[in-house]
């Protein structure tokens, strides 16, 4: 701060000099004035000059030394009074923009707010009629049309589920609620909602659980287990998908294993990415990128690690690792 100082008063440091020098400069070349006088008023000059530029600096960076150390993060408010008329003028500049910044942040959030809230109106609004839709497909005899109706059904289904998901994810600490949740129930409700795309594409699940709880959000957890399982039967023809769980160092864990594509190894450092399908695979249209970026999010918040390894043309295995008993105390205190 010193230096800055010193480039801001610069203009007043040249001028001081050249005047000293000058008067220096005359009493040298003039013999009728006294040389000593002159040097002597010079050294005095100096000292009250540099005591006056020490007590400035001290006056005058109060306020700009706030403002350096002042964060964003914190309310404008926290920086110094002005004192000077010209750092009056900054204060008020600032005050001003600030205000009308968190006007605009209210507005934008205000609105923000207002569009999540109708979007998940209109969801839940369009699930009624999906519903009334998949009690007229039961109904439908003919079995081919069926199921290929029931697979279109699903399509839309969990399309919305997944928006429906990621508009809630920004608030989701409002929502969570920690406890012991049954993994086999919460499995075999997800497989049974896959059931008529698992009959169509002849994909069968073997599931052998060794830890039968675990400590979470149950709706949450289902969300994530549900975009796993869909990414898997998906990319799977004719397979079955094995899903154990057990305890590795004291903490659970879940394990998904698909007989599928695979995923290539330069795209796997980038499946949790927002709206990555795949650099190998464009022609997937039905991808949107967005199911393993929500599902990365969620764990996030439900302090679930995710590990995968896949190979190309063998399969992909998923493994959920759940947090240890005491790291839910973080999430409890939301």
């Amino acid at each position: 701060m010193v230096k800055k100082y010193l480039i801001e008063r610069l203009h007043w440091i040249v001028l001081f000099c050249f005047f000293h020098l000058l008067l220096l400069f005359i009493g040298f070349i003039d013999p009728t004035i006294n040389i000593s006088s002159i040097s002597y008023f010079v050294f005095l000059s100096t000292i009250i000059f540099i005591v006056f530029l020490f007590v400035q600096y001290h006056r005058e960076v109060k306020y700009y030394k706030s403002i350096e150390e002042w964060h964003p993060s914190m309310d404008i408010e926290s920086v110094k009074l002005a004192s000077s008329p010209f750092e009056k003028i900054l204060e008020e500049f600032v005050t001003l923009q600030n205000e009308f910044y968190k006007e605009e942040t209210n507005r934008s959030l205000t609105a923000i707010e207002q569009e999540k809230d109708e979007l998940l109106s209109w969801i839940h609004e369009v699930k009624t009629p999906l519903t009334t839709m998949q009690l007229m497909i039961e109904r439908i005899e003919d079995e081919s049309l069926r199921v290929k109706l029931q697979y279109e059904w699903l399509r839309i289904h969990l399309l919305l589920d997944q928006q429906l998901h990621q508009k809630r994810i920004p608030f989701m600490e409002n929502d969570l609620y920690i406890e012991k949740v049954e993994l086999e129930p919460l499995l075999f409700n997800e497989i049974r909602e896959l059931k008529s795309w698992c009959f169509q594409k002849g994909i069968g699940f073997d599931v052998e659980l060794d830890v039968k709880e675990v400590l979470s959000d149950a709706k949450w957890l289902s969300f994530m287990i549900r975009q796993v399982l869909t990414n898997a039967v998906k990319y799977s023809d004719a397979a079955d998908i094995q899903i154990i769980s057990f305890r590795k160092k004291g903490l659970a864990q879940l394990q998904i294993t698909d007989a599928g594509r695979g995923i290539d190894g330069k795209d796997l450092p980038r499946i949790f990415e927002k709206g990555f399908t795949s650099t190998s695979n464009h022609k997937d249209n039905a991808a949107t990128g967005m199911g393993l970026y929500l599902t990365k999010k969620v764990a996030k918040a439900l302090k679930i690690h995710i590990d995968v390894a896949s190979t190309p043309g063998e399969g992909t295995t998923f493994i959920l690792t759940f947090a240890a008993k005491n790291d839910f105390v973080a999430i409890r205190s939301m």
